[in-house]
């Protein structure tokens, strides 16, 4: 089994809310990430799926240190990222980069692709402007385009060329970890299936490990070795895509599996329509949080928070359900 390059201990994220009121302090907060812990492993490309609102961007925004946690840990090479300090945490993002959903807010439209590519390695003073020059070429030719596309502007590009220019400057430094927030969410299907194609051939290529937040299912499933189900700021099951996908256990994933769309018109599949809303990540319901929707709901579900618990090989769901 491969070693845990990232391990997220109690990961917490709470936003406080201004109290309407001057000059006083309000005591709630949005409770975006509640509790959270898993591992990735080096070499894998683990899957973060759930409903909008569930906490996933926001989770990975954690992981690279873009905003500070309320509380846990974020361990990566042995090293505890959220105790560092400024300096110590620019460091570590030449190992973790990030590509971002929106292909077209995510380049400054005043900086040309040659500028945009080679900043990372500007900002960490890596190599000289003639290295830095031919190191660009190199990721243009990496994720196909071409070098003459270096002094273009990135509005002269389409929105799945930004996306691989988004790409290259990730791969500028060399990163171990990649995280692909919603990566493909914002292109057409054709280009979809080139970028997904680009992300796996990048990742034997160089050894890359990937954390892929996404809400579309079927690419989860092509493209990712583990998945975790998040609901409301928390993990409530994570197993190989094949566990997930055949043998799911919690009925919040099998609820979110069941509205995939059919394969053939002759395929008998049940949908699974929850009722009610999202509960408020301010006012989290009691014990488990996806009780109010859930239609196997026990008494114990209402008062008692299921914790995380291995149920097979690699499978581990928060549910009363499956506790002995």
């Amino acid at each position: 089994m491969a070693e845990a390059i990232i391990k997220v201990e109690n990961l917490k994220k709470h936003f406080p809310i201004q109290d309407p009121l001057p000059f006083k302090k309000s005591k709630q907060s949005v409770k975006a990430v509640d509790g959270v812990s898993f591992e990735v492993l080096r070499g894998e490309t683990l899957g973060i799926v759930g409903e909008s609102g569930c906490g996933k961007s926001t989770m990975a925004r954690l992981i690279n240190q873009l905003i500070r946690p309320t509380d846990g840990k974020v361990v990566f090479k042995g090293q505890d990222l959220a105790s560092m300090g400024t300096k110590e945490i620019r460091a570590s993002r030449k190992s973790i980069q990030m590509v971002f959903q929106n292909p077209y807010a995510s380049l400054d439209p005043r900086k040309t692709i040659k500028q945009l590519i080679a900043e990372p390695l500007e900002i960490h003073k890596m190599g000289d402007p003639l290295s830095r020059k031919k190191r660009v070429q190199e990721l243009l030719e990496v994720v196909g385009l071409s070098s003459y596309h270096a002094d273009r502007y990135p509005h002269e590009f389409s929105g799945g060329q930004r996306q691989r220019i988004n790409i290259a400057r990730a791969l500028a430094l060399n990163p171990d970890v990649i995280i692909c927030d919603e990566p493909v969410s914002a292109l057409d299907v054709s280009v979809q299936a080139q970028v997904i194609n680009l992300l796996k051939d990048l990742q034997k290529q160089f050894d890359l490990t990937y954390i892929f937040i996404s809400h579309d299912l079927n690419v989860v499933r092509y493209m990712c070795d583990r998945i975790a189900v998040m609901y409301l700021g928390k993990i409530v099951e994570i197993g190989t895509f094949a566990e997930i996908y055949e043998n799911p256990l919690h009925p919040y994933t099998k609820a979110l599996l069941s509205a995939i769309p059919k394969e053939s018109p002759y395929e008998k599949k049940e949908r699974i329509l929850l009722k009610g809303d999202v509960p408020s990540p301010v006012h989290p319901p009691a014990g488990c949080h996806f009780h109010q929707r859930c239609h196997l709901a026990m008494d114990i579900c209402k008062t008692a928070r299921p914790e995380l618990k291995q149920h097979e090989t690699m499978q581990r769901v928060a549910c009363h359900l499956f506790e002995s």
